[in-house]
């Protein structure tokens, strides 16, 4: 298959390599001159764009000459305000009418889903003006088939979970995490475009669901970090338990790391 990437960054390169690997043929957008050389020399036919939040760059036609468009660039907040990423896509939208794109896969998060001290399907409500749930709506009503990917926290490689609270006071160590693994996602968007399962959404989260406590000190343990200072909350924290079963049951997809505490980083 011919697949464009859209942002080929922490997740989207890796992606990247391994679809190549399988066979398919794949163009990758950076935003980076610097960028270029990486991408040509794991065989990735390198487009620099730039989404600010318009697009600019004159061969975007040639980007989207594929059949797969996934979308992989993380919705920039912050300074550039809630609205920044809605518009990207926007933008993006006016070159897909034009496009032979017939595919699309976004990779959306489970921030979308409100903390309501339960476990959430993809049937449960979700954040109505939450950025994400702006764009998947935007997609969705697109002609184009589209599948959503609702992402949990996104870890491997060098992301550690402990590493960034390290000698941290935190209070929620006794909330479940909604981490996956980066490896369970690559497969997971090749599985979805290589078996065809089009126009859903599904929740990609590692099906265990252990306490943050739980998992920083495995890290703290595996990597010598220093320990976070865990204190008792002085009241109920609020906490969401997001379900993959959905995706488990519809493609029969084994996670390679079901469970965040045996997590594997490089």
């Amino acid at each position: 298959m011919k697949i464009s990437i859209l942002g080929c960054g922490w997740l989207g390169f890796p992606l990247a390599k391994y679809l190549i690997d399988k066979g398919h043929s794949v163009k990758g957008s950076t935003t980076s001159v610097e960028k270029i050389p990486l991408l040509t020399a794991q065989n990735i036919e390198p487009f620099l764009l730039q989404f600010s939040p318009t697009i600019e760059g004159d061969n975007i036609a040639q980007f989207l000459d594929s059949e797969i468009l996934i979308i992989c660039i993380p919705p920039r907040a912050g300074k550039y305000g809630d609205s920044f990423h809605v518009q990207q896509i926007q933008s993006l939208i006016e070159y897909l009418s034009a496009s032979v794109i017939k595919s699309i896969i976004y990779t959306s998060s489970t921030s979308v889903y409100p903390e309501l001290n339960q476990e959430l399907t993809e049937d449960s409500p979700v954040l109505e003006h939450h950025p994400l749930v702006q764009v998947e709506n935007l997609l969705t009503k697109l002609p184009h088939n589209t599948t959503i990917l609702r992402c949990g926290g996104l870890m491997g490689e060098e992301r550690i979970p402990a590493k960034y609270f390290q000698d941290k006071t935190i209070n929620t160590g006794q909330t479940p995490v909604n981490y996956v693994h980066q490896d369970d996602v690559v497969q997971i968007i090749t599985m979805i475009l290589e078996q065809g399962f089009w126009n859903d959404t599904f929740n990609v989260v590692a099906p265990e669901h252990p306490v943050r406590e739980a998992v920083f000190l495995k890290n703290c343990a595996t990597f010598g970090f220093k320990t976070p200072i865990f204190q008792e909350p002085t009241e109920l924290i609020p906490y969401k338990i997001i379900s993959p079963q959905k995706l488990i049951l519809r493609t029969n997809y084994q996670f390679k790391y079901p469970n965040p505490l045996d997590f594997e980083y490089r």
